[in-house]
């Protein structure tokens, strides 16, 4: 097979990581540098990334029978780009600064819906390393970015898992840019061990005093046992939004006023209903925000953005 693989990545190919650090097992940040350089883009925007279906799957991993006619394709799917947030000696780094991009991907081994195709590209992604090779499409785009945010408005990031990524791009961009309203941004993770970034975000917040960096979980010993000392039951930002805990906790009352809010991450979480969909058994981050007057319309303050990652 590798007679057959390395003149297809030789003719499909044209980015080489350059990086990589496992969170866990299952979660990386990976930093790729294309062949070409980079092009400008906007924090919270995304790139389409790939490998051939003829490139071998971690394991263990759900079984995967590839089409003939599919062997020498390429598998592409869309990740916004993170950033590193920190250069080496703990200061600010932005997007802007650097010659390459960086990905958070949590490894996905078989599919939840037995009906499902079994996943394709993050089995193959988790089997590369520092000098590997793969595709990074030329065109990074997206809406899901800063646009219409002011200097003195309040910035809300509310992400699960990896949708913290765009949220790090721009994070880092407000930070940099001098931004003097409030940065707020909150996590949800199962464990705590899935905070890759948790490191960096305390630094920004010792760095910058309008920056906060706030993380729940939902299956700690706190979040299932009532036997446990510090038991708080399972976490989710909803819950904090409909007690008015969130607002207490970032000491800003998140007025649609001066607000602009961003949510990436399962959609159970966002909330998001396409149309003819069936309707949620919990209300979801968006229908509480506009509740409370937020709106998905405008691109000004109390304006709400979502990017769905399922």
């Amino acid at each position: 097979m590798q007679a057959v693989a390395e003149p297809l990545r030789q003719k499909h190919y044209n980015a080489t990581v350059i990086d990589r650090h496992d969170v866990t097992e299952d979660l990386f940040r990976i930093r790729v540098r294309p062949d070409r350089g980079l092009p400008k883009f906007s924090p919270g925007q995304y790139v389409a990334m790939g490998m051939g279906f003829w490139e071998p799957r971690v394991q263990p991993s759900q079984f995967e029978e590839v089409p003939e006619n599919k062997l020498e394709k390429l598998i592409l799917r869309a990740y916004s780009i993170s950033c590193p947030l920190l250069d080496p000696s703990d200061r600010l780094v932005t997007c802007a600064d650097l010659d390459y991009l960086e990905f958070y991907i949590a490894l996905v081994r078989g599919a939840d819906d037995s009906e499902a195709p079994p996943p394709a590209l993050t089995p193959r992604l988790f089997g590369l390393s520092r000098g590997d090779r793969l595709f990074l499409a030329a065109k990074i785009t997206g809406t899901y970015t800063l646009a219409g945010v002011e200097a003195n408005d309040t910035v809300l990031m509310i992400s699960t898992g990896t949708g913290e990524a765009p949220h790090n791009a721009m994070t880092a961009e407000l930070l940099r840019r001098g931004h003097r309203g409030k940065v707020v941004n909150l996590t949800t993770v199962r464990y705590r061990r899935d905070l890759g970034y948790v490191r960096e975000h305390q630094s920004l917040m010792r760095q910058f005093s309008n920056y906060r960096y706030l993380s729940l979980t939902t299956r700690e010993p706190e979040n299932l046992d009532p036997q446990c000392p510090a038991y708080v039951g399972r976490q989710y930002v909803q819950d904090l939004i409909k007690r008015g805990e969130l607002a207490s906790m970032v000491d800003d009352a998140l007025s649609p006023e001066n607000t602009h809010v961003y949510l990436c991450g399962n959609p159970a979480m966002i909330g998001f209903v396409p149309p003819g969909g069936a309707p949620l058994l919990q209300p979801g981050v968006l229908t509480l925000l506009q509740q409370a007057g937020f709106t998905r319309a405008d691109a000004g303050c109390g304006h709400v953005r979502f990017e769905k990652y399922w």
